[in-house]
Order: C-alpha cells, then structure tokens, then sequence
C-alpha cells in the first residue's frame, strides 16, 4: 500500500524515478512522431510520485511534442485563455475586491467557462484523481455545489498544470491541483523537470512561473523553501517582461486562473534589472511578498516553426 495520495510537497527523490526522468527528457527533446511521453500519473505526499503512464487526456501535439517544450508558446497559452475569458485586469489589491454576492457575478460559472474549467482540471490532472472531473461550478459526480463552496474547488493551480501539460511539458511538471506541490518540487533540487529561483537575484522571464504564499503563508520566503508541509499559494505565469507603462512603470505581466474567479492579467512591479525583490529579499510588490520564480527546463526560447 503506497502512502495516502495527496500532492504536498511533491519532490520526486528516488534514484529509479531520476534515472527514468533522464532518459525521457532526452527523448523528448527528440520525440517522433506517434511517440507518446510518459507522465507521473499521482503525486504523494512524501515526495514521490506514482507509476509513470500515458496520459490518454493530453492532446498528441503535445504528448508527443509537435513542437519544442518553448517559453513562446507557454506565454501564448496562457494568454489565449486571458483573451477568452474577456482579458481582465487585476491590479488591485485583493484584500480590498469585494466578494460577489450572486454566482451570476462568477465568471467561472458561466455559460461556455464553467466547461472551460473542467478542461483545465481534466487535461492538467491525472485521469484517476478526482479533481480531474470538476469543472467550475460542479463536482466530480457533476453535481452543482453552492458559489458560497467555490473555494473548495480552487482551480488556479489546475489552471497553471494545464497550460504547462498543453504547452508540452510532459514529465517535467509536477501537475497538481494545489500550487505547493510544484513549488516545494522546483525548490527541493531533485526535479530534472523544473527548479526555483530566488526572486532577489534572479529576474524572472517569459514562461517562467511567479509564487507567492498565501493567508498564513504569505511570510514564506525563498529561504525557507521546500517545506515539509503543504501550504496556500498563488502562481501566475510571466507573459511579458521589461515593461515600461501604468500602473507601475517599470514592471512584468503575469496571467494566472482563479483570480476574482476568472483567468486575469497582473501587473508586478519590478526594478531596472527586471527583478520583483530587493536583494535582501523585500517584494517591490505591496500586494505580494513573492517567494520564489520557478523555472522548467525548456528545450528553447520561441516556437522554431512560429508563423510558419
């Protein structure tokens, strides 16, 4: 009997997961054509991962790497789906949004997004977890639960596993409904797939995914990562860098799900260098005290076929 499945932290540490996770990446960076990657198919709470399977959920474009695992077409997913869900901004402080008083008011349980949803829980999680039924306003068992529980269904996590699965990651990201997991796995060292960066010294790029703990958490810092626990988190991905406009001059987009129940823009303030933190480790972020940039381990920069 293999520990209770839960996915926090998910640090994949045994010698025969590593030396399987090498041989796969060196495959995927040649993948033919009709030659499907192989992914975790669970995530355990003491580290490990299950057996490794095909995902039948994941389109064949990009199990089987049509295209090269790029940042180019990380960024353009992720924008699709802002697009999708009417481009919104979220600049404000979240402590000060209110909080919809009618589930008409939740995009996520709309007619058309709701569904879309249920494709980022069913694409970007494993078949056999539960999760991977959900959609935005039901259960796995498709029934309707009240807009006053949405925040047990949470999806912006499910939403970053499914624009890395989409975008070509295959083993290299640890899917996951909650955003620990692949934080404390960038963050242990032991992933082939995806590391973490300090976001003092480090100036986060496009594709790469920002982090930030959340309620309790929000006095984790870089220095205290992996932890030994789950905790609340937010992720977005970096759509664009080096910015120079409103709100805050000089500043990053991130796009990440589940923020005011939809797929929003960020704006992150960063300095001259491009960086969210002072050195010392200070966010220039009053809204968020980002704890870590986590970085996979893309095989280049664009789509080599981009246009074409």
């Amino acid at each position: 009997m293999h520990p209770t499945k839960r996915r926090f932290p998910c640090t994949p540490t045994s010698a025969g997961w590593s030396a399987l996770c090498g041989l796969i990446l060196l495959a995927g960076c040649t993948s033919s054509q009709h030659n499907p990657a192989l992914t975790p198919m669970t995530q355990y709470a003491d580290g490990q991962t299950g057996p490794l399977g095909y995902d039948a959920h994941v389109p064949a474009f990009a199990s089987e790497n049509f295209a090269p695992f790029n940042r180019q077409d990380v960024a353009a997913i992720a924008l699709r789906e802002w697009r999708m869900f009417g481009s919104p901004i979220a600049d404000a402080d979240p402590h000060e949004r209110p909080e919809p008083t009618s589930p008409a008011m939740k995009p996520e349980r709309l007619p058309g997004l709701w569904q879309r949803i249920g494709e980022y829980w069913w694409i970007g999680q494993a078949p056999e977890e539960n999760e991977a039924r959900w959609t935005g306003r039901t259960d796995g068992n498709g029934t309707l639960f009240s807009y006053l529980r949405d925040g047990n269904y949470a999806w912006s996590a499910a939403f970053i596993s499914y624009v890395m699965r989409i975008g070509g990651a295959n083993i290299r990201f640890p899917y996951s409904p909650n955003h620990a997991t692949y934080i404390n796995a960038a963050a242990s060292g032991n992933n082939p797939g995806i590391s973490a960066q300090n976001p003092a010294n480090y100036a986060p790029r496009l594709g790469d995914i920002l982090c930030v703990g959340r309620g309790r958490s929000r006095s984790i810092t870089y220095s205290m990562l992996p932890t030994s626990y789950g905790f609340p988190a937010h992720c977005g991905i970096v759509v664009a860098t080096n910015q120079n406009a409103p709100p805050f001059g000089r500043e990053i987009s991130i796009i990440g799900g589940n923020v005011d129940d939809t797929v929003a823009l960020t704006h992150v303030p960063t300095d001259s260098a491009g960086r969210v933190s002072t050195p010392d480790g200070k966010s220039y972020d009053s809204r968020y005290p980002w704890c870590a940039v986590l970085t996979p381990r893309y095989d280049t920069d664009a789509d080599p076929q981009s246009g074409q």
